[in-house]
């Protein structure tokens, strides 16, 4: 029976038996097995510390005679050895509350289990996962398994499964003994189920994000597990805390709360934290959508982050395994995220607060973080779509020769991985604004039945969408500063670029900072620095017109030395020759 399921294996994945043959060896199943028993019974015997002895104070919780004792009704008791009892503050054996105590004991060895399950397979898991391709790596394994005939998901899956097998052979044996704590702890076995599903889509994404930060980060050498791993346990440790917060909730931070499996724990079992109150997802709205109130809505929605973010992850898994200087998504990809970033900070932005609708104050009071959040997004992409110096000499050769005339210009800036990204990122910033647009235009409908608002009159409506064309400007301006210093010959051009990026980001605020220029008395300096907003609120309508064009005189003259490097870099050998370059 053994050999014919190995063969199965073997068939449907033959990434997934290499693993396990070299990880299921019998000492290491029989240290696993023995380390999860023996975890088992340390718990076990730990939550029975607190024992009711013959000593038993009158004081605790599971004593009956407790509110008795304490107003001091003994009269109420007219057995002597009752009295004698009470006298020295010892609670009777007859009179502890023991199917409390059991029903509680196994609460506690349940959520204690829950606990550890999630930090023994996110972290351990990611630990391996990242681990196991520095050794292949380094064993110069890796490129076998490249050029292997297996399909990207399968090789991929076969990773996810197997690498981290043994931390499964933990968690498995004490499974039956958490099912069970649960069962007489009266827990619903619907919300225990609930917990196993959303433990597994964490173990999903992480381990996901585990490989692809592998692939990316060569250059730690062997520190990677290290850094990866402790990343995921501050992650984890810090959410943890922040599970039982609401401050985080009612704004776009919330997304982020979706990726740690602490919030849905804390909402199934209220007593993991001790909350009196509940767990804070009970608010918890979407576009004022009430998700909180029923566990199915709070398990889905979770559920279908988790999965659409995972998917997200293999598919740029997928493109970088066979050819790591691929890049990480395709220009396609970078609109889909982009959209399902703006869905989802404006979805968790728009929520009702105290029963007060005013769509104006929302957005007002989380204009910093969507702001913030969006220029990171945008900073990322321009990394991670600019192609280098040789991706685009093909792409403009390409074009020069007329293989493709077939294709625009404009498909291929659009679509092609190989052409500069800056069509790319006016696309980006133009979902990203569309969300503003709409918000403007409904906060102007408002008004009218509203008292005095943030968006009182035109005037200021107007300053905000000039403010939002200085930012747009802003970004593209950085966009085509990456793209020429990655069209020069010098080594090391990625270096250059987000060393340059990070100076004409930061500097300028720092330096008119330090020199104690305040947008409130300099406004129009501000207006050009990577902050304009901290200006919009104290400069004129004219003067941030006049902003605009002098960044977009810039943008062209930028663009026009771009597009003279692009053609050049695409003229062939013979030509550059011929015309003495």
């Amino acid at each position: 029976m053994m050999p014919n399921l190995i063969d199965k294996i073997g068939d449907w994945n033959p990434q997934l038996l290499r693993e396990f043959k070299g990880r299921l060896k019998f000492f290491n199943v029989a240290i696993a097995v023995a380390t999860s028993l023996l975890l088992q019974v340390v718990v076990f015997l730990y939550q029975l510390r607190e024992f009711p002895n013959d000593r038993y104070s009158l004081n605790e919780k599971y004593c009956r005679l407790t509110q008795v004792y304490q107003q001091q009704e003994q009269q109420a008791f007219q057995n002597a050895d009752f009295n004698d009892l009470i006298s020295k503050n010892i609670c009777p054996q007859n009179q502890i509350d023991w199917q409390l105590w059991w029903r509680d004991h196994w609460e506690y060895i349940f959520l204690t289990f829950s606990v550890i399950f999630i930090f023994t397979l996110i972290v351990a898991g990611t630990f391996l996962l990242i681990n196991d391709l520095g050794k292949e790596e380094t064993r110069g394994t890796l490129n076998f398994i490249r050029l292997s005939p297996q399909s990207e998901t399968t090789i991929l899956t076969g990773k996810l499964l197997g690498v981290p097998s043994l931390i499964y052979l933990i968690i498995l044996p004490a499974i039956p003994l958490h099912l069970w704590a649960g069962r007489s702890a009266n827990i619903a076995f619907s919300y225990i189920l609930s917990y196993y599903a959303i433990l597994a889509a964490s173990c999903i994404f992480f381990y996901s994000a585990a490989l692809l930060f592998g692939l990316l980060s060569r250059w730690f050498s062997g520190f990677q597990p290290w850094l990866g791993s402790g990343a995921v346990f501050i992650f984890l440790c810090t959410t943890m805390g922040l599970a039982s917060s609401y401050n985080t909730l009612n704004n776009s931070n919330a997304w982020f709360r979706l990726f740690n499996p602490w919030d849905t724990t804390n909402y199934l079992f209220p007593n993991l934290f001790h909350l009196s109150n509940g767990s804070p997802l009970k608010y918890w709205q979407f576009f004022y959508l009430p998700l909180g109130t029923s566990v199915v809505s709070v398990i889905g929605f979770h559920l279908l982050n988790f999965g659409v973010c995972s998917y997200g992850i293999l598919q740029a898994l997928k493109r970088c395994f066979r050819n790591p200087q691929a890049l990480i998504i395709s220009k396609k990809q970078s609109y889909l995220l982009v959209a399902l970033c703006q869905l989802m900070m404006w979805g968790f932005t728009l929520q009702i607060a105290n029963n007060n609708f005013k769509l104006d104050e929302q957005v007002r009071d989380n204009f910093v973080l969507l702001g913030l959040y969006n220029l990171v997004l945008i900073l990322s992409l321009i990394a991670v779509l600019s192609p280098h110096r040789q991706y685009v000499q093909d792409w403009a050769r390409y074009r020069h020769q007329g293989v493709s005339s077939h294709k625009s210009v404009w498909q291929d800036l659009i679509w092609d991985e190989k052409s500069p990204a800056l069509v790319a990122i006016a696309i980006n910033l133009t979902i990203v604004t569309i969300p503003w647009l709409v918000w403007i235009s409904l906060t102007s409908v408002f008004d009218a039945n509203d008292r005095q608002t943030w968006l009182s009159n035109d005037i200021d409506r107007l300053k905000v969408l000039l403010g939002i064309g200085l930012s747009i400007s802003l970004m593209m301006i950085y966009a085509t500063i990456v793209q020429l210093i990655l069209l020069l010959k010098t080594p090391k051009r990625s270096f250059w670029a987000i060393g340059t990026l990070s100076a004409v980001i930061f500097l300028p605020a720092m330096i008119l900072q330090f020199i104690d220029i305040p947008p409130s008395k300099y406004p129009t300096v501000w207006l050009f620095s990577t902050f304009p907003w901290a200006a919009i609120e104290y400069s004129g309508t004219t003067t941030i017109f006049m902003a605009i064009l002098a960044e977009l005189s810039v943008l062209a003259f930028l663009n026009f030395q771009l597009t003279r490097r692009v053609r050049l870099a695409g003229e062939s050998a013979t030509k550059a020759l011929l015309a003495g370059r």
